[in-house]
């Protein structure tokens, strides 16, 4: 069994949520150590978010097999006061079209998809295509180290920020693992 379990995202969760989550792992693992996260956004260019008509890229597992209804560009944009979350879809093209039509609950957000060459210029095309004033980039890579964009972008990260005396440093000391 686990040293310790991580309950991230405490500080957007439904509480009841957190308090299943919680209750289901000391029922499974009494001895583990709790520890709580919180993953705050943070973005390298937030004058290109507030007050913008923005394109939301997000990371596709998340939007389509995790079905999920935002990620971190989403927050980001909600936070930071962006004018509107501008629609992708008149602009798509290709596999990226197909994406929609597979999952169409995705909305207004544009999932990365770019597991091949023909996706990832096929998600170049859609986003320098879609009428925006920026591109918000909400995935785990930078898509704008890997594709061309022809309008100004940002990106979002996210860090896990512990929350209380648990860490995961402490627990690891514990351990004498450190």
């Amino acid at each position: 069994m686990a040293d310790a379990v991580v309950i991230n995202k405490v500080d957007t969760a439904d509480n009841e949520n957190i308090l299943t989550v919680r209750r289901n792992s000391q029922e499974v693992n009494p001895d583990a150590v709790i520890i709580e996260g919180a993953s705050p956004v943070f973005v390298d260019k937030p004058e290109l978010i507030r007050g913008k008509k923005v394109l939301v890229v997000e990371d596709g597992p998340t939007l389509t097999h995790g079905e999920m209804r935002y990620g971190a560009g989403t927050v980001a944009a909600q936070k930071l006061g962006a004018a509107k979350i501008v629609d992708p879809r008149p602009f798509t093209v290709k596999s990226i079209t197909a994406t929609y039509e597979k999952y169409p609950n995705i909305g207004v957000l544009l999932p990365a998809m770019g597991y091949g060459e023909q996706q990832m210029k096929d998600l170049e095309t859609t986003i320098n295509q879609t009428d925006c004033d920026s591109v918000v980039i909400g995935t785990p890579i930078d898509l704008g180290r890997i594709l061309k964009i022809n309008k100004p972008s940002t990106r979002v990260m996210y860090e896990l920020q512990e929350i209380g005396q648990n860490t995961v440093e402490s627990v690891l000391k514990a351990k004498g693992i450190l």
